[in-house]
């Protein structure tokens, strides 16, 4: 009986959250169309008003691949990823706050490849209520080589702020 009160003195302290993106697109390019999508769900937890852990995973369809040293999009490229993080949010108010996640992020490709990046996402979340906020990521500030079979390895370093590196998913702390 003791164990239980503890849990559930824990578990209404605790600030965990859930969320996550989910995205669906369709290319065409000349006579080819091509759906790409990706799952990416979420959880973490505070650990103060400033301070949080997560990892976000999940499954996609569509991405980039490397042929002869180049990047290149791929449609039928589909992966798997996993993205812990460190979130920092250094400006709150009762609607807004911005947020940098420092991220390691692993990325397979189906077994014939893979990404690897380390660096900073920077964010801002509009908060509705104490439970609810729409997220936003936008852009990519660090490191990211991605290696695929019978192609040598592709390094990239610096800072990714266009739009095709802006994310919108949701969050709900319980």
């Amino acid at each position: 009986m003791t164990i239980v009160a503890i849990m559930i003195a824990v578990c209404a302290n605790a600030q965990f959250y859930v969320g996550g993106n989910v995205g669906l697109a369709s290319v065409s390019s000349g006579d080819d169309d091509e759906t790409y999508y990706s799952f990416l769900p979420e959880v973490g937890y505070n650990l103060n008003r400033n301070l949080s852990l997560g990892i976000a995973f999940g499954w996609s369809k569509g991405d980039l691949g490397v042929a002869g040293g180049n990047l290149y999009t791929s449609g039928s490229a589909k992966s798997f990823e996993v993205n812990p993080y460190v979130r920092y949010t250094f400006l709150h108010s009762k609607v807004v706050e911005v947020f940098f996640d420092g991220t390691f992020g692993y990325k397979d490709y189906d077994g014939d490849g893979n990404t690897v990046s380390l660096g900073i996402k920077p964010g801002v979340a509009l908060n509705f209520n104490q439970h609810f906020a729409l997220v936003s990521h936008i852009g990519f500030v660090g490191w990211q080589q991605t290696s695929m079979d019978n192609h040598k390895d592709v390094d990239v370093w610096g800072v990714a702020l266009d739009g095709n590196n802006i994310t919108l998913g949701v969050k709900y702390t319980f």
